[in-house]
């Protein structure tokens, strides 16, 4: 019997060697976003989230159309039609740099786009898909309100009918894109329900003022939309919308792209604090040498190795049509989490350098305070999957 050969030592940056199992478009599709990324986004997102901006979102807003992410796993109507991990992949990319950057796919395909696609008339698909995947038209998603978060069904913006006319009063907040939307979907109780509504941005009576002095989420641009006697055409109207759970669908899209981009936000903080630990010199050495330290890079690898398993087997379900919105509550929950953990822990790895723009570290730890709590906070993700093993609700 021949002696086995010694298997390799773990790569590093890929402990568990997760993307050994990726097939070769989703590997293609990894390769492409993170050239992109290291080309594109990262030598500038320092500078931008200083600026508490994105300078030139109408620009962005193309090259993530040229790059084919924008929508990207939807079918027809100009999008790439890819399965949900390599979505999932895309996000995690995007997110290695920024959570603002992940923000605005996530908000344009699977909130804004996915509504249009889901919910949609024909005639709302063709005007706007094809334009959006292009990045040549940019949307927005309203459903939080000031005084409706986790609670959208009490939701104050309400359409009335006037004719044959739907006319929308309310004010959405927190609304990622909502000052450079060219539409925006709008989500408002009616005498028939919550619907969704299609409304251009241009419509008389809608203003959209964007959120300034944040502390996360910088590089992203957050605004308040007001609806005063806004009087849209019958055909504004999400035909196949009906009920609290259509905007819960398109959230529960966009909340699979925080499953894979936490992991990402988690592996950028890692690497970086893995770099520092090896470069570093204090007592005559490396800081990676010091047994607190190794501690502390061992917990951020089982972190980040976690988050990565569960984001794969989330997206494998959904890609064969067996994922519950359970599921994607645990991966939001477990990997936000864990992104934190790391992010925490990486700047102290770093010392007093880690809460400057030099490094990554202090920006993700930041951005993840936001992500924690949008497309449902951890409290709420926590009883959807208490409720969903005990059988009993404790939201009421």
């Amino acid at each position: 019997m021949t002696d086995r050969l010694r298997p390799e030592a773990p790569d590093p940056q890929d402990f568990l060697a997760l993307d050994a199992t990726l097939s070769a478009e989703e590997t293609d599709i990894r390769d492409a976003v993170r050239a992109f990324a290291d080309r594109e986004l990262r030598p500038h997102i320092a500078d931008w989230f200083e600026a508490g901006t994105l300078p030139d979102p109408r620009g962005l807003a193309k090259a993530f159309g040229d790059l084919g992410v924008l929508g990207m796993h939807l079918q027809g109507h100009g999008c790439a039609g890819t399965n949900a991990v390599a979505y999932g992949i895309a996000c995690r990319e995007l997110e290695a740099v920024d959570s603002g950057l992940r923000s605005f796919v996530s908000v344009q395909g699977s909130l804004a786009m996915f509504a249009i696609h889901r919910f949609g008339s024909e005639e709302q698909k063709s005007t706007w898909l094809a334009r959006m995947a292009a990045g040549e038209a940019i949307g927005c998603f309203g459903l939080t309100e000031p005084d409706s978060g986790s609670d959208p069904g009490s939701m104050r913006t309400r359409a009335r009918r006037d004719g044959s006319d739907w006319v929308l009063d309310g004010t959405k907040m927190w609304i990622t894109n909502g000052s450079v939307a060219d539409v925006a979907v709008v989500w408002a109780a009616t005498d028939e329900g919550v619907r969704g509504f299609v409304v251009p941005t241009d419509t008389p009576g809608f203003t959209a003022n964007t959120v300034h002095r944040k502390l996360s989420l910088r590089a992203s641009i957050t605004s308040e939309l007001v609806l005063e006697g806004v009087r849209l055409p019958a055909d504004a109207v999400l035909p196949h919308s009906a009920g609290l759970g259509s905007p819960l669908s398109c959230l529960n899209e966009a909340r699979f792209g925080i499953v894979w981009g936490a992991a990402g936000a988690a592996r950028a903080c890692y690497a970086a604090a893995l770099d520092y630990a090896t470069t570093r010199e204090q007592f005559g050495g490396p800081i990676a040498g010091f047994q607190l330290t190794q501690r502390k890079l061992a917990d951020m690898v089982l972190d980040v190795n976690q988050a990565g398993l569960t984001a794969l087997r989330i997206g494998r379900l959904k890609d064969a049509g067996d994922c519950h919105r359970n599921h994607i509550s645990l991966g939001k929950f477990g990997n936000v989490a864990a992104a934190q953990r790391v992010a925490s822990s990486a700047r102290s790895v770093h010392g007093a350098n880690g809460i400057t723009l030099e490094y990554p570290v202090m920006r993700h730890m930041v951005n993840l305070e936001t992500v924690a709590t949008y497309e449902g906070t951890e409290e709420i993700h926590a009883l959807s999957i208490g409720q969903a093993v005990t059988g009993v609700s404790a939201f009421r």
